[in-house]
């Protein structure tokens, strides 16, 4: 009779789960910005982040326009797709460039679902890269102290992971006041117990790599589960754990902080209220930036003579496919 019960309520919490989210949004998707007050006669170089399909979201380019000729690139650390494009002598004060993209975002769960699981193995070059530190996300010292401390009597990956994530959840508060956020600096993360999705996802990220579990940083933009259009005013990122014989088991524990509900349902499991638009940190771009690599990249990076130059207004929005289509009539 025991095992009925608990059988019964593995099949409810797996349908609870499943009743939290829907499978797919299809939705238009509009990248704008323009730089400004350029100066004169200079070397311009723009490069770009490039949404693309994988197996959770299926990406269509509508329109890629600009003031200066873009070309499509690949980095090589993660493979993130770029738009890049340059002037050698620009006259022009301001460039704009607009790119329009049709996204279905399918939802993933790979704990809940087995139907939704896409399997995936590790070479050994993606494990070590998957369990290096990165500038801002160290895997020695305090992070890995608190992961040995969290994870201890735990010997699974998975164990280890949820463990992690249920002490991220409970430290961790959603708060963007002061400063020091947003940098996914995880030192900061561990001082302050603040921040945004960035800062709770570095830490995840560090404590579970200093266990020997393989994460990767995602990063990308949200859309509003309560909207059919609007505009959307910065980024989202969330995180992947890898597990052998599982593959990678998405988290989003900054989006179970703000919908505490949800815990469980983060935890294996996105929903379709984003688009990806790039992974990694540290990145450096195609044709390489002359600055340093990038923390991250999911807003455009432009330099002029080599010098990273910030004034960059952007304009990003997003309408379901249904509302687009009758806005066209």
């Amino acid at each position: 009779m025991l095992r009925k019960l608990c059988v019964l309520s593995s099949l409810f919490l797996a349908f609870s789960l499943t009743a939290l989210a829907q499978d797919s949004r299809h939705f238009t998707f509009h990248y704008a910005f323009t730089v400004k007050n350029l100066p004169a006669a200079k070397r311009i170089r723009v490069w770009i982040p490039a949404a693309q399909s994988d197996g959770y979201q299926e990406v269509r380019v509508v329109s890629a326009t600009g003031d200066l000729p873009l070309k499509k690139k690949r980095e090589a650390k993660y493979g993130n797709e770029v738009y890049f494009a340059e002037v050698s002598t620009s006259q022009q004060a301001e460039l704009h460039f607009d790119i329009e993209y049709d996204v279905i975002r399918h939802e993933r769960v790979a704990l809940h679902n087995a139907a939704h699981v896409v399997r995936a193995s590790l070479s050994t070059e993606e494990r070590q890269r998957d369990l290096q530190p990165d500038v801002l996300v160290p895997t020695s010292g305090l992070p890995a102290d608190l992961a040995a401390k969290v994870t201890q009597g735990k010997s699974q990956p998975l164990e280890k992971a949820r463990a992690i994530y249920d002490y991220v959840f409970t430290t961790m508060r959603y708060d963007k006041t002061g400063t020091g956020w947003g940098r996914g600096d995880v030192l900061y993360a561990c001082d302050a117990k603040k921040g945004n999705c960035t800062d709770f996802h570095s830490l995840f990220i560090a404590m579970a790599r200093s266990q020997g579990v393989p994460a990767r940083f995602e990063i990308g933009f949200p859309l509003p589960a309560d909207k059919q259009s609007s505009e959307i005013a910065g980024y989202h990122c969330w995180s992947d754990f890898y597990v052998e014989g599982k593959g990678w088991i998405p988290v989003d524990i900054s989006e179970a902080w703000k919908h505490q509900e949800k815990r469980d349902y983060f935890f294996g499991s996105h929903d379709v209220n984003r688009v990806q638009f790039s992974m990694g940190r540290d990145l450096r771009l195609n044709p390489p930036q002359e600055g340093k690599p990038l923390n991250y990249f999911v807003y455009p990076y432009v330099e002029v003579d080599g010098q990273e130059f910030p004034n960059v207004s952007l304009a990003f929005s997003f309408a379901d496919a249904a509302t687009a289509v009758t806005a066209k009539k």
